[in-house]
């Protein structure tokens, strides 16, 4: 069962200012306790080594990367051996988008439900909003916990760099792409079967989902229907009409693996399209 997670997000960052918002141990202690775990979960096999992430992280850093954003799941059994998810950034960027910056995506969990695992993510400037790439594009690096794996982690996290070019080639090409409007709400349609899918749409329609939240997300070319899209799946607040016929609004999206589901199942549907 997925469960909601405590978040910690920079408010209204500026593309310059963005790398300028790494967060303090402190900061991370606060709001992600099982970063800090001093133990596995009793329930974890004896073959199980535990690491904990606060010794990953500092290894990140030594080799260039800032945790940016962190959460964990607020309902776990164990809080202080809950999954949770860092993003990170390098501490200097050479790829440049033009309003997108290149992330790495850090999850684990102490109770043996989750090996390390990385994955490509991108921070969309303009709205404040996490993208994570699909494992269909860049595969899902996981590292067991079997040994002193950290260098290991360090690895695929430099690995997982080396291929950001590609993922702003995957950007740009969707910038090029324009949609009609019936090719626009074809793939709302289809993101909305992805966000509902034994619901039938969840008493929405697909052009709810195209309605952009600034004027900057206003146009007609895959990049920004995509991110417009995701917006309006994730962060929610949409007027919908219930099973039992009552007017209501789609929930925030806060769960982990949902977050994590529906950002790369939108991102298969976009870079589908992608010219």
């Amino acid at each position: 069962m997925n469960t909601p997670a405590t978040s910690l997000v920079h408010e209204q960052p500026s593309h310059s200012s963005a790398f300028q918002n790494t967060l303090s141990p402190e900061v991370l202690r606060e709001r992600v306790p099982a970063v800090f775990a001093g133990g596995a979960h009793e329930r974890t096999s004896p073959s199980y080594t535990f690491i904990s992430t606060a010794r990953v992280l500092d290894a990140l850093k030594l080799a260039g990367f800032q945790p940016v954003e962190a959460r964990q799941a607020a309902r776990a059994k164990s809080p202080v051996h809950a999954r949770h998810l860092i993003r990170l950034r390098r501490r200097v960027e050479t790829i440049q988008l033009r309003d997108a910056i290149p992330e790495i995506v850090f999850l684990n969990s102490h109770d043996g439900t989750s090996a390390y695992q990385l994955r490509v993510g991108l921070f969309r400037v303009v709205c404040t909003n996490g993208l994570i790439v699909s494992t269909g594009v860049f595969p899902v690096w996981r590292v067991m916990h079997r040994g002193d794996v950290v260098a290991d982690v360090v690895t695929a996290a430099l690995q997982i760099s080396e291929r950001f070019e590609t993922l702003a080639t995957a950007v740009e090409r969707m910038e090029r792409t324009r949609l009609d409007r019936l090719q626009q709400l074809d793939f709302a349609g289809e993101a909305l079967a992805l966000r509902f899918p034994k619901d039938v749409h969840g008493g929405l329609q697909p052009s709810q989902l195209l309605v952009p939240r600034r004027a900057e997300d206003a146009g007609n070319d895959l990049w920004r229907t995509f991110n417009v899209v995701q917006e309006n799946i994730l962060r929610g607040g949409l007027v919908r009409r219930s099973a039992s016929n009552r007017l209501t609004r789609t929930r925030r999206i806060t769960a982990i693996r949902e977050d994590v589901r529906l950002n790369s199942g939108l991102w298969d549907l976009a870079v589908a399209r992608a010219a």
